[in-house]
């Protein structure tokens, strides 16, 4: 019975992230990410969370232009790296924790090379890098499938809002670990990539937090936000003409 219930969803949201990926790879075409060491990875993590590539990669490249290497940085202010970040959202808090990243690993291996990880399994190289209190779930998630081979799926409080918002993800479901498993089952381990860039560019083009512009989505037709929100407009706009005489 209750699979009987289950399934129904299950193939409603494997059709839509089928077309999520045939209609958004169109519209956004991204390149294939640069390929990192797994320190950098989990310092770029900290410039993705929450952006755009196109963004994160500007503030790591000023990062690696603007200081000679990872131990400047690491002694430098936080407010010195703030500067790097200045067009990123939450600049002063990516600042922090990328220097308390760089202070935990130069503690933990007095260098700045994780390149060890890739000789562990990778349940254990996740939980190396989830001791580190700078590197939270996305950026642990980010050096899996980025750097590590694993298939992970990153999530971000802007992908997070477009996924629930397509009805891909449950409303009331808060459990990071758990939100990741699920979209691990619709996701092919070769698409995660391509999915972080597509998802990114949608939340920051068209599936603002407030004020989404549902009507330029071109996934509008798919999302129940979306039919919801053409719904009300179409509503607002005949309740708004007058009658005829």
């Amino acid at each position: 019975m209750g699979l009987e219930t289950d399934m129904p969803t299950t193939t409603n949201k494997q059709r839509v992230m089928t077309h999520l990926f045939t209609t958004l790879k169109k519209r956004y075409d991204p390149a294939e990410p640069e390929a990192r060491p797994v320190l950098e990875q989990l310092l770029y993590a900290v410039c993705r969370e929450g952006t755009t590539r196109e963004q994160a990669d500007r503030a790591f490249s000023n990062l690696r232009e603007r200081f000679y290497d990872w131990n400047e940085v690491r002694v430098s202010s936080s407010r010195e790296i703030e500067e790097v970040f200045a067009d990123l959202p939450h600049a002063d808090v990516r600042a922090q924790r990328l220097i308390g990243l760089l202070q935990e690993v130069f503690e933990t291996t007095f260098s700045f090379d994780l390149e060890i990880l890739h000789k562990k399994g990778l349940k254990q190289a996740a939980k190396q890098l989830s001791r580190y209190q700078g590197a939270n779930d996305y950026a642990v998630a980010w050096v899996v499938q980025q750097t590590l081979g694993g298939h992970a799926v990153p999530l971000d409080d802007a992908s997070i809002r477009v996924l629930r918002r397509l009805g891909l993800l449950e409303g009331d479901q808060e459990d990071m670990e758990a939100l990741r498993a699920g979209l691990e089952h619709v996701i092919p381990k070769a698409r995660g990539t391509l999915f972080n860039e597509v998802i990114s560019a949608l939340a920051d083009e068209v599936c603002w937090e407030d004020s989404p512009r549902c009507s330029s989505c071109p996934l509008c037709h798919d999302c129940p936000t979306g039919q919801e929100s053409g719904r009300v407009a179409v509503g607002a706009e005949r309740g708004g003409r007058s009658k005829p005489r």
